[in-house]
């Protein structure tokens, strides 16, 4: 039996003693996912016919979890490879199942694109039929591990035309792909290599589609959306714990010395550091309803899923503020550790879909009103 939690503690170790210098200089986490791959993390969710582990997302919510405590860039990678992968153990071929299942491919979403920003289920870009296969042309946005993932799960428009999208495998390597040379260099999460792609001409054989023409968001709202929903809520639920953690050692271990108290002795702090404890369970809490309403194919399993990344990105902004109140001053240099989790929660927000339209979404699942 592959003991994925003990695996997983060997990987957020890793991640724990890069954190800071991957922050720091906007780095890929390269050692961390290393790391990941070696331990058999990679292929987690694979399926045994290609020698993955066959384990699910109540496994692959406790890796992305607890790798989020030690560094968030590391965590956004891996929620993305599991919510490629899961396209790719669908419809992908199984020479890349394979690699993916042995540690030795990492994929990603590429679906955001300049036309239509956050709203990934409409892409503006094309797919052009060229004898046996296709040209693409895109302005794709901001694609995760864009300079390391070997692939993308990429969206289209249909090459038939029409109003709905068309998925692909597309290799980072393929010739027509432009990654923005000038990097990522953002406020949070800043080792998660999120670059604009630009695709011009970028041919790939009518056998990389990944599903039918036409199929692609079928295949978004069925596979994509629930696991990186869920997937990106695990995230903030790890930044969350580390917030905590973090602000109760700060606030034990610092004295008053004209009082000859620590802070945590003050009611006013441990009112708020409790505060931040029950966001965080209460986070916890949705997240395991969440994967067993998916799990038991629950009616209100797609309203888990949308309130699942709205809440955890809402109530992780709301946790990290607390946490730079509470450690004050001190909170604002980064060896108490919050200033960094405060900068990264605040990505899910605006990540599509974004907090807002989620928002709508639940709106209109609560009224009875259909999504699209």
């Amino acid at each position: 039996m592959f003991d994925y939690e003990k695996v997983t503690e060997t990987v957020a170790a890793v991640a724990a003693s890069h954190a800071v210098a991957v922050d720091k200089a906007g780095a890929f986490p390269a050692e961390t996912i290393q790391a990941f791959a070696e331990a058999g993390l990679g292929g987690l969710i694979s399926s045994p016919d290609v020698g993955g582990k066959g384990l699910g997302m109540v496994a692959a919510v406790h890796v992305v979890e607890r790798l989020a405590r030690e560094c968030g860039s590391t965590a956004m990678i891996v929620c993305m490879h599991y919510a490629g992968t899961a396209v790719l153990e669908q419809h992908g071929p199984t020479d890349v199942r394979t690699a993916i299942a042995a540690g030795k491919h990492l994929t990603t979403l590429a679906f955001s694109e300049v036309g239509s920003r956050s709203h990934f289920w409409a892409p503006v870009s094309s797919a052009t039929a060229d004898g046996d296969g296709v040209r693409l042309t895109a302005k794709k946005s901001w694609v995760t591990s864009a300079t390391h993932a070997d692939s993308y799960v990429w969206s289209s428009r249909p090459t038939a035309g029409g109003e709905l999208s068309t998925l692909w495998l597309v290799p980072r390597a393929t010739a027509g792909l432009r990654i923005d040379p000038a990097g990522f260099d953002g406020l949070g999460l800043r080792g998660n290599a999120s670059c604009p792609i630009t695709a011009e001409d970028a041919r790939v054989p009518t056998a990389a589609r990944l599903g039918d023409d036409g199929a692609g968001f079928g295949i978004m709202m069925g596979a994509v959306l629930p696991w990186f929903n869920i997937m990106s809520a695990a995230v903030s639920a790890g930044l969350m714990e580390a917030a905590v953690t973090r602000t109760a050692a700060h606030v034990g271990g610092t004295k008053l010395q004209h009082a000859g108290a620590a802070l945590a002795e003050l009611p006013t702090i441990r009112a708020y550091v409790a505060r931040m404890r029950i966001e965080t369970d209460k986070i916890k809490a949705l997240l395991a309803d969440t994967l067993a309403a998916v799990g038991g194919a629950r009616a209100d399993a797609t309203l888990r899923v949308l309130e699942s990344k709205a809440a955890a990105g809402e109530a992780a902004v709301e946790v990290t503020d607390t946490a730079m109140r509470v450690c004050g001053g001190a909170a604002f240099r980064k060896e108490v550790g919050v200033e960094r989790v405060f900068r990264d929660a605040r990505a899910a927000q605006v990540m599509g879909p974004t907090t807002d339209v989620l928002y709508d979404f639940i709106g209109k699942a609560v009224c009875g009103l259909p999504l699209f």
